[in-house]
């Protein structure tokens, strides 16, 4: 402080002191660390000392207004708008998926889908294609229920927040399903795939659908702008990654066991999708089976695979081109079928068509 006070004589006094009192609050920034505890300000908060527990960096803050309520939502950043118009384009695409979730699961679980248990989210949207309820065991039929009304749940944020697309017209038919697994196998398994069959049947046609959601939200996530946006992706893409990992554990635990009536493994129909989506999607590998080569499992230090991640352990990213190229079972984002028999909705999906459907 000497050398800077004997090297500014020309100061006036005013800023002098505004120099003095700022070296001063400087200096006690570096002994006290960040300050107090904003639960206790009594406690100094000096990075160099042990916290222990006393600390209460895990309490909620309280808002000084009102100490009876703690503040337990983020503070909302500046400069930045709840939803922008990207935003919603992304989102609302994403509405597609969670439409082909919602039947599928509820349908196979229930009987019924959107249309009884949730009909003003359809907004007036065609009925599914060939869909009906699964022969599925008491577990998985309560597995796949509560997926199904989480599903209701995703597309009531997403239209509540971004507005709401219309149910696309979705084939969710055996013969549908079967086509998929024919083009994953190069041949037409006799008799054809049916997803309705039995629970394991059905839990590998699930294999096809969910894990595109999840790769879908981690593609859009670095496009948004929006907090509300940013928050309700990051809550949807949760939820998503359960349900992948869950049908995966599923598959995984019965990895060797043979699909009836054919004479491949539950580990072989995982690695044969992944393998169609990848060529499907036309980018690269973004999908892996339940099992891999030890040395492209993680780390290179073992081959089990119940999550499907890259290098780094990160989930896949998709683009909507990637997903639509995969799911219109076409490879071509421009012409619609597979699941979307008229095409997917939206504006994003709508652009891609080369006429009308």
């Amino acid at each position: 402080m000497t050398i800077l006070l004997s090297k500014s004589r020309s100061l006036p006094s005013s800023h002098m002191l505004l120099v003095i009192l700022t070296l001063l609050g400087a200096i006690r920034l570096v002994y006290s660390g960040t300050g107090v505890n904003p639960n206790n300000p009594s406690i100094d908060m000096d990075p160099y000392k042990s916290p222990g527990d006393d600390l209460g960096l895990f309490d909620p803050f309280y808002d000084s207004n009102n100490p009876d309520n703690p503040t337990c939502q983020p503070p909302i950043p500046p400069g930045v708008l709840p939803v922008y118009k990207v935003d919603i384009m992304q989102l609302q695409f994403a509405q597609n998926l969670e439409h082909l979730e919602a039947d599928f699961f509820l349908w196979s679980a229930l009987g019924y889908g959107l249309d009884v248990v949730a009909p003003q989210l359809t907004l007036g949207g065609p009925p599914p294609i060939g869909v009906r309820k699964a022969n599925l065991d008491n577990l998985t039929g309560s597995i796949i229920e509560e997926f199904g009304y989480e599903e209701i749940g995703h597309l009531r944020a997403l239209k509540t927040t971004v507005g709401g697309i219309e149910r696309p017209l979705l084939d969710l038919s055996p013969e549908n399903f079967a086509r998929v697994v024919n083009q994953a196998f190069e041949c037409d398994l006799k008799p054809p795939f049916d997803p309705y069959r039995d629970s394991l049947s059905f839990m590998l046609a699930s294999y096809i659908i969910p894990y595109l959601g999840l790769n879908g939200y981690v593609g859009a996530n670095p496009q948004l702008k929006g907090y509300v946006s940013k928050r309700l992706l990051s809550g949807l893409l949760g939820n998503e990654a359960g349900q992948d990992a869950i049908i995966r554990m599923y598959l995984y635990e019965r990895r060797k066991k043979i699909v009836h009536p054919y004479n491949f493994s539950v580990e072989e129909f995982t690695n044969r999708i992944s393998i169609l989506r990848n060529k499907l999607g036309m980018c690269g590998i973004k999908d892996e089976g339940i099992v891999v080569p030890r040395e492209l499992g993680p780390e290179g230090r073992t081959s089990t695979n119940v999550l499907s991640t890259n290098r780094d352990d990160l989930s896949y990213a998709r683009t909507p081109a990637e997903i639509l190229r995969i799911l219109y079972e076409s490879g071509d984002e421009h012409i619609p079928g597979g699941f979307y028999p008229k095409g997917a909705n939206g504006q994003i999906a709508r652009m891609y068509l080369k006429k009308p459907y």
